[in-house]
């Protein structure tokens, strides 16, 4: 009991030094993306097009009207958005009545505009502009096949007994207005396949990938594709007008501003502006600025980088990869992307490397922390974001980090051990006999031999989360990620490919830093060798 109790205080000593110095780096990682309390509104959106221009179309607003606000890009579905929003993460966002009456409030009929909004004002919320536009839910195919098997209305579908390939996305296939209640409410005898993005769900049924698919009565596509959007006869979607949701606590002056956009948009010119993004490949924010400034609500500022951003992004109907890979947001999402690659990876050595220490004396408890930390790997990335979310009450990079760091912790805390494993045992017994104590032993003979198997671990940490981190873009941690996300909103792959292959570029760069590195400490190995 004794010499456990020695041990644990030795491991548990060296290992606090090693964790404070790493932590120290630590800490002045994690500083850097504190800011003060009052920082700029936050403005959130969904993971679709509609849904990034109107968050933009609200942050132009707030700041013509001299208010700082941020787009916090595609945060998710609507699951993820409106914890964000009751949390404070984000101030407001647009949704639609529909999807507050049967996703957010669980109501089975359509509640009026005042029982709607004194539900909202229970949880803290407000409707703070209906903006003028309803964009309901339905299901579409090609308009050739559509004729081809006499299908113009739901009830259609659900007399129809030729098999169709379907492909739904994932919110559908799970809201309580989407597919299950829907089935039930037709009796639609169909099954779906697989779930889809919504952007790779129009892309499958233009190529004929898939039959059927749910779409939104405003999307681009629709005319451009010739699809047929079938009725839905027996009034079972209910209305889905286009509002923007926000906190109560929302400033006065915020709501007096975003209150100009009441009645500002309807269903024609949403359909027109989602097309303006999905199929001219015009920026989010080009296209919010181009309907405020034709509506003449944006600033003279505002107005002249409008005319700069129109005049950039019209010179060619859909930028290619090189326009979308040098555009200027790049230094400032590889910035974001680096910190949440370095901070996870310092943060998981800080918390690695000490568990690793304590458990190397420990045979059983070894096991047992190799199995957690590897249990760690096996949940989803989407999933382990989700969960800290809900847990930290806020999005954004805090739980981004927690995720990354988590995943990092597996390949540290194996190599960790590993190294220490493999350090040969008459180095210590040497170590020992010239009067070393343990901690000594530790960190004079154990550690420096371990170190080029660590190194190894940090490194493939580090190269793993540049890969991960591109996830963090879903809870509006930013990153390349959040090319990647938007591209797929709007089916453009070149700006995913602007995403994914400077992630790429980042991650071999790293991993030939880190293989510098590894050859540095053996050189200084071998130098103190020759020397002995």
């Amino acid at each position: 009991m004794a010499r456990f109790l020695t041990d644990l205080r030795v491991d548990l000593r060296v290992g606090a030094l090693l964790g404070l110095r790493v932590g120290l780096l630590v800490g002045l990682l994690l500083a850097l993306p504190l800011r003060a309390w009052a920082q700029p509104l936050q403005v959130g959106s969904k993971r679709f097009t509609e849904s990034y221009i109107l968050a933009e179309l609200a942050v132009q607003t707030l700041r013509g009207a001299g208010l700082e606000a941020e787009h916090r890009q595609g945060l998710g579905n609507t699951a993820v958005v409106a914890a964000a929003l009751q949390a404070g993460a984000v101030q407001l966002y647009p949704e639609y009545t529909g999807t507050l009456a049967r996703e957010l409030l669980r109501l089975d009929g359509q509640p009026s505009a005042a029982e709607l909004e004194a539900l909202l004002a229970a949880r803290g919320l407000r409707i703070v502009a209906r903006l003028g536009f309803h964009n309901g839910y339905s299901l579409a195919l090609r308009e050739a096949d559509a004729e081809r098997l006499g299908l113009r209305t739901l009830s259609d579908l659900a007399a129809l007994q030729a098999p169709l390939r379907i492909g739904l996305t994932h919110e559908f296939l799970q809201r309580a207005d989407g597919w299950p209640a829907l089935a039930r409410a037709y009796g639609l005898p169909q099954r779906p396949g697989p779930a889809l993005d919504h952007a790779l769900a129009l892309q499958a049924l233009q190529d004929g990938q898939i039959d059927l698919s749910d779409v939104y009565t405003t999307d681009a596509q629709i005319e451009r594709q010739r699809l047929r959007v079938l009725v839905d006869d027996r009034a079972f979607f209910p209305r889905y007008d286009a509002v923007l949701l926000a906190r109560t606590d929302l400033p006065e002056p915020a709501r007096q501003a975003l209150a100009a956009l009441e009645g500002r948009i309807d269903a024609a010119t949403m359909v027109r502006l989602n097309a303006q993004a999905e199929l001219d490949g015009r920026s989010f924010a080009a296209v919010a600025q181009g309907f405020l400034a034709a509506q003449g609500a944006t600033t003279a500022a505002t107005a002249a980088t409008t005319a700069t951003t129109t005049a950039a992004t019209t010179a060619e109907a859909r930028p290619g990869f090189w326009q979308r890979l040098v555009e200027p947001d790049l230094p400032r999402l590889l910035g974001e992307h680096l910190l949440l690659v370095a901070g996870s990876v310092l943060l998981a050595l800080a918390v690695g490397l000490p568990l690793a220490l304590w458990a190397d004396a420990r045979p059983r408890a070894a096991a047992l922390v190799r199995g957690a930390v590897g249990l760690l790997q096996t949940v989803p990335s989407l999933a382990l974001l989700a969960v800290l979310v809900a847990l930290l009450g806020r999005i954004g990079f805090w739980p981004a980090l927690l995720a990354l760091a988590l995943y990092a912790l597996l390949p540290i805390v194996a190599n960790a051990l590993a190294g220490l494993a493999g350090v040969p045992q008459g180095q210590a017994q040497a170590g020992r006999a010239l009067g070393l104590s343990e901690a000594q032993l530790l960190r004079h003979v154990r550690l420096p031999l371990a170190l080029p198997v660590l190194w190894t671990g940090v490194a493939t940490a580090a190269v793993l989360n540049v890969g991960t981190a591109t996830v963090a873009a879903f809870v509006g941690a930013g990153g390349l990620g959040e090319r990647i996300v938007a591209g797929l909103a709007v089916n453009d792959p070149a700006l995913m490919l602007a995403g994914a292959l400077p992630a790429a570029v980042l991650a071999l760069a790293l991993q030939a830093a880190f293989g510098w590195g590894l050859g540095w400490l053996a050189r200084r190995k071998g130098s103190r060798s020759h020397r002995a």
